[in-house]
């Protein structure tokens, strides 16, 4: 398996894998797919990422940005799918691990990301990879309805940001 920066030609898989995360319930707000152009717009071009293994996408990540304020230029969200089949296999923590290093070179000094509290496989995801716990957003957004907490982690860079 490697990991590989995402290619336009990637979209159909990096679409239909965020539709299998949509479909849990537990992955995202959206419930729906943003066409390639809106994707697109909404994520740094140096941080998107994909894990492939004999030519097949088994997982995508991708950081955008949490404002346009630029004093949180150096901020950004984490986005990562994981193919349903691919799941429990370690393709999170491959793409996170080098999501990390391209979010470094890219002078982001912090990434984080908003995790339902159901989603235990993403939680201990970015435990793995070195993110911590820093709060919870108590029923900030509805999903089908249906109103979500939401868990706050994030990682602070080892070599960004110490100026």
């Amino acid at each position: 398996m490697k990991v590989r920066n995402m290619q336009p030609s990637d979209w159909s898989d990096v679409s239909r894998i965020y539709l299998e995360g949509i479909s849990t319930g537990f992955a995202t707000f959206e419930t729906q797919s943003p066409s390639h152009e809106q994707w697109n717009k909404a994520h740094i071009k140096e941080c998107r990422l994909v894990a492939e293994q004999d030519g097949i996408i088994m997982g995508w990540a991708a950081l955008s940005p949490v404002s346009s304020r630029c004093v949180y230029g150096g901020v950004g969200e984490v986005s990562v799918y994981i193919a349903h089949l691919s799941r429990g296999k370690g393709v999170g923590k491959l793409l996170m691990l080098q999501l990390i290093t391209e979010s470094e070179k890219a002078g982001f000094w912090t990434i984080q990301s908003g995790i339902f509290p159901e989603n235990t496989a993403s939680i201990k995801l970015h435990e793995k990879v070195g993110f911590r716990y820093i709060g919870k957003r108590e029923r900030i957004g509805k999903v089908n309805g249906v109103w979500k907490d939401n868990l706050l982690f994030e990682k602070r860079s080892n070599s960004v940001g110490k100026d």
